[in-house]
């Protein structure tokens, strides 16, 4: 790490601990927000996915994520689907990662192919209390190992290892190394809007080229491979934001009408004697990029300072996950595996459609609160 990035994740923690309003100088921006997810009782949401390819030319599959986790935080209650005449619906996992993927294959005779995928999942914001134990029985050490191994984007050798290395280096406990780490990725990454989807998430090239700007799988997992380069268990989960934020950030909530470009990952880290604990600095840069009118380049700014301090170890129940896993491969896909499955895919005619261009592809997501 440089001792200039040390120089400012060590002032940007000092301001994280004693920012103040009258600090800052913009009236129209020193107005400190609230941002404190807490469980606070479930809520349930019926999520549709509807795909409907525009000029098939020939014969059409499409892969769909379903969700496949079961958390003290999220959990599903019923999945359903349907297709136009001729297509043919499976529900298929990920051989090695247990991701689940609802498969539709059409023949070329189908003009136009759709499918409608409904999942009903009940969510809850999470926030980890430093003081309790882990409730349940205690995780598989074959499985935390799992969360150490590298995929093909989230590596953890070369300059991965070098740097969280020089992050943690002193650090004396596994929280110590992880708040280091995050915070480190606060400062020293930027959101860029111009990314095309949540980005590619290639870290290794992102620390050769210092180019540290990107989305969430780009920086999500970049945090997620330092933890662990450093020996700590940690994962991005896949998901989608489903509605408004009840704190009232805009950047970090979506528009139930309409999702198809609300896709976004989280982390998560393992702590002994904390479990498994939300993360989630890629929000972090979100609000400070995008949340005013103005780029706000100081992670002690006031409208940060909250969202900062949160989500190191909370989160807001407004999101669904599908999946934490990578390097998936979609059964009957001519295409290489992919570094992640958040988003729908398709192939017609031998060739992959963008996933990244929902109105070309074509498919919309919407959600529904249902009220008890």
């Amino acid at each position: 790490m440089s001792s200039l990035n040390r120089r400012r994740l060590l002032q940007s923690t000092a301001l994280l601990a004693g920012a103040s309003p009258l600090a800052f100088s913009s009236p129209a921006l020193a107005q400190e927000r609230r941002f404190e997810p807490k469980p606070e009782g479930w809520r349930t949401f019926e999520v549709t996915t509807t795909v409907t390819l525009k000029d098939p030319k020939g014969a059409a599959t499409v892969w769909l994520p379903v969700p496949s986790l079961d958390t003290p935080w999220q959990r599903t209650q019923d999945t359903a689907w349907s297709a136009s005449s001729g297509g043919e619906l499976q529900l298929a996992a990920d051989g090695d990662t247990g991701a689940r993927v609802l498969v539709g294959r059409f023949g070329a005779d189908a003009s136009q192919p759709t499918i409608v995928l409904t999942n009903r999942v009940q969510t809850q914001n999470r926030a980890v209390d430093w003081s309790a134990r882990p409730v349940g029985p205690a995780p598989d050490p074959a499985d935390l190992h799992r969360w150490i191994e590298p995929s093909t984007l989230i590596t953890t050798d070369g300059i991965v290892k070098k740097v969280a290395n020089q992050i943690v280096s002193g650090a004396r406990t596994d929280r110590e190394k992880v708040q280091r780490i995050y915070d480190w990725v606060v400062v020293s990454t930027y959101r860029e809007p111009k990314v095309r989807g949540c980005g590619v998430g290639d870290i290794k090239t992102m620390l050769e080229t210092n180019n540290l700007s990107g989305k969430c799988a780009d920086i999500n997992a970049l945090f997620v491979g330092l933890c662990r380069a450093a020996g700590i268990p940690a994962r991005d989960i896949y998901g989608v934001r489903l509605v408004p934020s009840a704190f009232g950030y805009k950047e970090l909530g979506g528009n139930p009408a309409s999702l198809k470009g609300a896709q976004h990952c989280r982390a998560e880290v393992y702590l002994k004697g904390s479990g498994w604990v939300a993360m989630d600095p890629a929000d972090v840069t979100k609000v400070m990029r995008q949340e005013t009118a103005e780029w706000i380049k100081d992670a002690g700014h006031p409208i940060v300072v909250p969202v900062r301090k949160a989500l190191f170890g909370s989160w807001e129940g407004n999101w669904m996950g599908y999946n934490s896993a990578s390097d998936v491969k979609l059964p009957g896909s001519r295409q290489a595996k992919l570094g992640f499955f958040m988003y729908p895919q398709a192939e017609t005619g031998g060739a992959a459609r963008d996933p990244y261009d929902p109105d070309s592809f074509a498919y919309q997501i919407t959600a529904r609160e249902i009220k008890a």
